[in-house]
């Protein structure tokens, strides 16, 4: 905060500048709890509520704020327990050196080809150790962007890729090193599209309760247009597919069921957190957990198995979010 105020060319009093004082000043805020108890005792912080008081250019100022928030419904437990105050301590410094986003998504990447190549070199104990390292760069990366306010499309677009292309690194050095090259790729596949779902469901979810993802801003550059391109080669089929199905399965419970009231209780059932919260669990950082401990172990192969096995639960999700949203379409009975 003191060095971005320290660009300005004059000296102004805080309140004449309270739009730009409250973006700097909440970057840090949302970081680090440096008064945790008085955090804890107000939903927001003052520099939100001040920000509320302002009426010209306050939907300008806003959105900005909104895009430092990663709003997510439910969140791995392993990332709240542990990654995420790591994480968030390793931001504050960061934030110090004024560090780049994309760097720590490199980083990131980095890590995790370090972990494939180890396991390449059979130093199990070594790769488990970078898959950890990576998971904190991983979770590190994007709320440095929250929070600098650097958060952008191509940055959404690069974290996405970079984690595809060590997931792809990791599970053929586990082909290599176990032996069973197609349990690998079976188990990289299960995985990949897992986590698909996992992005998709949230989405919808969101959707379904009237809420919105920040709006990320796009740069328009080359760099960001050939991501954008892989993007739509590698994951948006993902996306169509998840989507359609959803959908499909969802018209399919609904029927001929005329009340807007009664379909939009059963699209709010079907969209539901518990599904979410089992999703979020079996989410990146928990996979390098258990394939970090599976190393460890010196049981790689049973990491396979397991990611592997984990795709059984999708049909049964998805069993269960139809059950529910049958219930809620069923008439209540009368009373006495």
């Amino acid at each position: 905060m003191i060095l971005g105020l320290g660009q300005l060319a004059d000296l102004v009093h805080e309140c004449e500048r309270l739009a730009e004082v409250a973006e700097l000043e909440c970057a840090l805020e949302r970081v680090v709890d440096l008064v945790p108890a008085i955090q804890f005792g107000h939903e927001v912080s003052i520099y939100d509520r001040a920000l509320t008081m302002t009426v010209s250019g306050q939907d300008a100022i806003a959105r900005p704020l909104e895009g430092s928030r990663s709003d997510v419904p439910v969140r791995e437990l392993v990332v709240a327990g542990f990654f995420g105050p790591v994480a968030n301590a390793l931001v504050a410094l960061l934030l110090l050196r004024r560090a780049p986003p994309a760097a720590v998504v490199l980083a990131n990447a980095a890590a995790g080809l370090l972990a494939a190549f180890a396991l390449g070199l059979e130093t199990l104990l070594v790769a488990a150790l970078m898959l950890q390292l990576k998971t904190v760069l991983d979770n590190a990366d994007g709320r440095l962007a929250r929070a600098s306010g650097r958060a952008s499309l191509m940055g959404r677009y690069l974290d996405t890729e970079a984690d595809f292309v060590v997931n792809a690194a990791l599970f053929a050095a586990l082909g290599w090193l176990t032996g069973e090259p197609l349990l690998a790729l079976g188990a990289f596949l299960a995985l990949t599209l897992t986590l698909s779902v996992d992005f998709n469901l949230v989405e919808l979810y969101r959707e379904a309760h009237g809420q919105r993802s920040p709006a990320l801003p796009a740069s328009g550059s080359p760099l960001e247009r050939a991501l954008a391109g892989v993007y739509r080669v590698l994951f948006a089929p993902q996306d169509r597919l998840v989507r359609a199905v959803s959908a499909r399965r969802l018209k399919r419970v609904l029927g001929a069921q005329p009340d807007p009231a009664w379909r939009r209780d059963a699209a709010l059932a079907y969209h539901d957190r518990a599904t979410l919260a089992v999703l979020a669990n079996l989410g990146l950082s928990t996979q390098l957990v258990a394939l970090g401990a599976c190393l460890v172990l010196g049981v790689p192969i049973l990491y396979l198995w397991l990611a592997l096995g984990q795709v059984l639960a999708l049909p049964l999700l998805q069993l269960r979010r139809e059950r529910l949203a049958s219930r809620a379409l069923r008439p209540m009975s009368p009373g006495p």
